[in-house]
């Protein structure tokens, strides 16, 4: 819920009102900038968006990467320029929205969230990227965060053929193969997480495993709703035939999406192995409690025989032939462990002990 939950800062203003996302960063949005061809390839960084957009060349594909929402300037300003829709733009300021690809006129928009899994916290860590396509420009818009685009960028620099041929479709199609490519690095980790829960459930089921087998489940069905929705996303790229995604990626995507299965396998695994994980605590809790209550039952009736020869023999009556025989304590004694004896043997021919 704290991740999907939408900010109420929003709430009452009209559709397309941009509102930045509540942060405590007052510096300049950095604009990094990416322009390539098969021949030649230009990387730069700006400070103001203005010196940005005016770089901004037709003849090579140009891949532009905003990084950080607490200024709506940027946003604007690429909004003017590109004449994207009011809408589209709130969307890439609500970072709260779930994977999905729309068209807005001539440019398209895609929406993914790159995960990762902070094992301290035991929670996942989600930033969402928002994906322009707007003829032969690709702008990138990401939450504040680590850089999570940089060996794609490492691939342009060192100048792969089939990347630098490429046009922005193909640049979109290499964003969300990374991204779902660190979804099996999530998963790997995860999957180490669980192992060292499952430790933990066996040596000592007490309320700490309990609660990180609760945090995981939590985490797992939060991973479930960013990458289902992705998976109709990509097979809609497929499907459309109005989207840029001609023949030659599609089977990339096809790829792209086989992959994205395997990711919603895993964790369908994953949670079927959470679920058993809580059910073998519970069963181990209940066990525990049934031997605890069993031993104190085998006490308890243990001493059924031996409280009533007490109370027999604690009568306060004059006329008791045995309390006056020298012989009578030791024999009630013995009366008393032979009963004992004979109940334990019983229980142990039962299998009870």
């Amino acid at each position: 819920m704290r991740k999907f939950s939408r900010s109420t800062h929003t709430v009452g203003l009209p559709p397309g009102t941009l509102k930045p996302k509540p942060s405590d960063r007052t510096d300049t949005v950095a604009v990094g900038l990416i322009a390539y061809d098969e021949a030649s390839f230009t990387e730069r960084t700006f400070d103001h968006v203005d010196d940005c957009i005016e770089f901004v060349e037709r003849d090579r594909t140009t891949w532009i990467n905003v990084a950080g929402l607490h200024d709506v300037t940027p946003i604007e300003s690429f909004g003017e320029h590109f004449g994207l829709h009011p809408l589209l733009l709130e969307d890439v300021l609500n970072t709260a929205q779930r994977p999905k690809v729309e068209r807005y006129g001539d440019n398209i928009y895609l929406v993914v969230r790159m995960l990762d899994f902070d094992a301290e916290r035991e929670e996942i860590d989600s930033v969402q990227i928002s994906i322009v396509l707007a003829g032969n420009a690709l702008i990138t818009f990401t939450e504040d965060g680590p850089d999570a685009f940089e060996t794609l960028r490492e691939r342009i620099r060192s100048g792969r053929p089939r990347l630098r041929r490429a046009d922005t479709a193909y640049l979109a199609y290499s964003l969300l193969d990374l991204v779902v490519d660190h979804y099996f690095v999530l998963l790997e980790q995860i999957g180490e997480h669980m192992e060292h829960i499952e430790e933990a459930l066996i040596a000592d089921p007490g309320p700490d495993t309990l609660g990180a087998i609760h945090r995981l489940k939590r985490e797992l069905i939060y991973l479930r709703k960013s990458v289902w929705p992705l998976r109709e996303t990509i097979a809609t790229m497929l499907r459309e035939d109005e989207l840029p995604f001609h023949d030659s990626i599609q089977l990339y995507l096809r790829d792209l999406h086989d992959h994205t299965v395997q990711v919603i396998e895993t964790t369908e695994s994953y949670r079927d192995l959470n679920a058993g994980m809580l059910e073998t605590h519970l069963s181990m809790v209940s066990n525990r409690m049934s031997e605890v209550m069993k031993t104190l039952t085998i006490i308890a009736t243990l001493f059924i025989p031996l409280t009533f020869l007490a109370g027999v023999y604690g009568m306060n009556f004059d006329h008791m032939p045995e309390l006056h025989l020298p012989w009578a304590y030791p024999t009630l004694w013995l009366i008393m462990a032979a009963a004992a004896a004979v109940m334990l043997r019983f229980f142990r021919r039962k299998g009870w002990i």
